[in-house]
């Protein structure tokens, strides 16, 4: 996992809001430009007790942000539950950086769609916040 000690990348710049959000977050985090594949990389993010690690990098990638809808979530170290419940609709195809990732494929609903000038990377890590708690509210 990438840590503050390592050089962070900025292949390609982000909104004002975007970047002054994810300062305010205090975690390390990267841009990164793969053959025109845009990804936005999230380093020591905290996940919820009951996870096999404390912290994870996250990705999201940025098609037509941001306009666009911001969709799914990717983990490096992959996720386990740590009672043996196998997570849904995960993977572990994508590659990013050259190294594995966990693709966790969760969309936005017709009564949580995407709102152009209202969503952001702020409200789409916040989503991801909530899929990491909620994996532990169905049974």
């Amino acid at each position: 996992m990438t840590t503050t000690s390592q050089a962070l990348r900025r292949q390609f710049d982000l909104q004002e809001e975007d970047t002054e959000y994810l300062d305010a977050k205090g975690l390390p985090w990267e841009t990164l430009n793969e053959g025109g594949t845009l990804w936005l990389l999230v380093h020591e993010w905290p996940v919820p007790d009951g996870y096999n690690v404390p912290k994870v990098s996250v990705a999201v990638r940025l098609v037509g942000y941001p306009n666009g809808a911001l969709d799914m979530a990717y983990f490096k170290p992959a996720l386990s539950r740590t009672d043996g419940v196998p997570i849904r609709a995960t993977s572990a195809v994508q590659t990013i950086d050259g190294t594995p990732w966990q693709r966790w494929s969760r969309h936005r609903t017709a009564q949580n769609p995407w709102r152009p000038g209202v969503d952001s990377i702020a409200t789409h890590l916040a989503l991801v916040e909530h899929w990491l708690e909620r994996e532990f509210a169905r049974a």
